[in-house]
């Protein structure tokens, strides 16, 4: 893309600046947490072209994955929150499970993250009436939560809209760690952030600018701000996150577990705000908006 439409884009306030983390530019894609390592491995395997080209975006977020996956520790965060009270598990207790911080990397060792009765779950892992092959959390259905405990749905509370606001279950203090004696086996694993313990945080999710994978070849007479994507950034206000973070630094990337890989804002963040930044997803995304937009 020209620097003449980019710099159009800063001017008009499409994006903030020069260092938005929706950019292609250097600092635009540091600041979202793209490594060096990985920029150099794309234009490594991109190579040198006579002719004009355009570079394959899916390509550099294969990249950053593949480098992020072998540096990034493992973390539990929950953007959309819902509250699960376990009921059989003591309001005055708190315990702790040591969590592996990168099995890629098992000198990394493990860290400590608590368990209390009432946690934080993923919005989408709780289902009334769920679809076939739902492996999530359901009224009588049992969960296996990371690390933990299986839990199993015995209840729920709803808004006068029909929002689920509250989950409750029970716990089988014999599945300690995630397995049960009995050997039942419960399909479905989800993550989970202890509510006593969590932070606060603002969670800013990112994805392509343009709605086309090139927006210099666009139809004739079109104008390419027409193909800006509407949720290239999505802002989310009242993210959950497990108390490790609270010593995160600006520019730390983290894989939050079933997320994706997310670093902290090396602009905007500070240790009574908490800003991440999602660098990419755990898988491509890009053919499925592609062909959506095509038709």
């Amino acid at each position: 893309m020209s620097k003449r439409k980019l710099r159009e884009l800063v001017e008009k306030g499409y994006v903030e600046g020069w260092d938005d983390p929706r950019m292609p530019t250097l600092c635009g894609l540091r600041r979202r947490g793209f490594t060096p390592e990985s920029i150099k491995n794309f234009i490594e395997l991109n190579g040198v072209s006579k002719t004009v080209s355009v570079a394959d975006w899916g390509l550099l977020e294969y990249c950053v994955r593949e480098d992020l996956n072998r540096k990034a520790d493992r973390v539990m965060g929950v953007l959309n929150p819902l509250r699960v009270i376990i009921e059989n598990y003591p309001e005055d207790q708190t315990e702790e499970f040591d969590v592996e911080n990168n099995p890629e990397r098992p000198e990394r060792g493990t860290r400590k993250v608590p368990f209390s009765r009432e946690i934080f779950i993923e919005r989408d892992d709780f289902e009334i009436n769920p679809p076939p092959k739902y492996f999530r959390l359901k009224p009588d259905g049992e969960v296996r939560l990371k690390n933990a405990y299986f839990i199993k749905c015995i209840g729920y509370e709803t808004d006068e809209n029909g929002e689920v606001t509250l989950v409750r279950a029970t716990y089988d203090p014999a599945s300690r760690g995630g397995e049960s004696p009995d050997g039942r086996k419960v399909r479905g694993t989800i993550h989970w952030v202890s509510a006593k313990h969590a932070l606060d945080a603002e969670v800013r999710l990112y994805d392509k600018l343009f709605s086309v994978e090139n927006p210099d070849d666009t139809p004739e007479g079109s104008d390419y701000k027409d193909y800006i994507n509407p949720k290239s950034l999505v802002i989310i206000k009242g993210a959950k996150l497990e108390p490790s973070l609270k010593e995160a630094m600006p520019g730390d990337c983290f894989q939050f577990l079933r997320l994706g890989y997310f670093c902290v804002d090396n602009k905007d963040s500070s240790p009574d705000h908490l800003v991440f930044n999602r660098t990419v997803t755990l898988k491509d995304t890009w053919a499925k908006i592609a062909s959506k937009h095509a038709k």
